[in-house]
């Protein structure tokens, strides 16, 4: 693809998030998921208009492209999204594993409006219990009978 492509694609994202912004639908963000030339995907932020915490413009994204293309993986796709995508989007392009992410806005230019995940980057690096959500861990040997089960079965996807 040529650079001009690629532009074209970044300014639909950020076309996106304007109108995301002028309908006073969610947050300033969007992103497209392209494989050929083709946007077989499309997000806006969607988490105040739905109430879903994960309804982020990658996550969005990320579910329609994988349902118009029939796979849980978004192999040979790229992801135009206006702004660096924050931890939980960041774990999801990475189990979706397009072939490349484009980003306009930086995560410091979205902690500037109030859209600041530096916590959630802290948190990871925290001991469980001291996560300011604290973690504990409870009937591990019986939470890994499943997971046995899983590991022994012919009847698997592995991903």
């Amino acid at each position: 693809m040529a650079d001009t492509q690629h532009e074209r694609f970044m300014r639909e994202a950020i076309d996106l998030s304007w109108r995301n912004v002028r309908e006073a639908a969610g947050g300033p963000f969007a992103a497209l998921v392209v494989r050929d030339g083709v946007v077989v995907g499309r997000g806006v932020n969607r988490v105040t208009s739905t109430n879903d915490p994960t309804a982020h413009a990658e996550i969005v994204a990320i579910r329609e492209a994988c349902r118009a293309l029939g796979s849980f993986q978004l192999e040979g796709c790229d992801m135009y999204t206006s702004c660096e995508p924050c931890p939980m989007c960041l774990g999801a392009i990475y189990w979706a594993r397009p072939r490349m992410v484009y980003y306009g806005a930086t995560r410091d230019d979205a902690a500037a409006i109030g859209f600041d995940d530096r916590f959630i980057y802290d948190e990871f690096l925290r001991h469980h219990e001291a996560r300011k959500i604290p973690h504990l861990q409870i009937l591990h040997e019986e939470a890994l009978a499943a997971f046995r089960e899983w590991q022994a079965s012919n009847n698997k996807t592995p991903y």
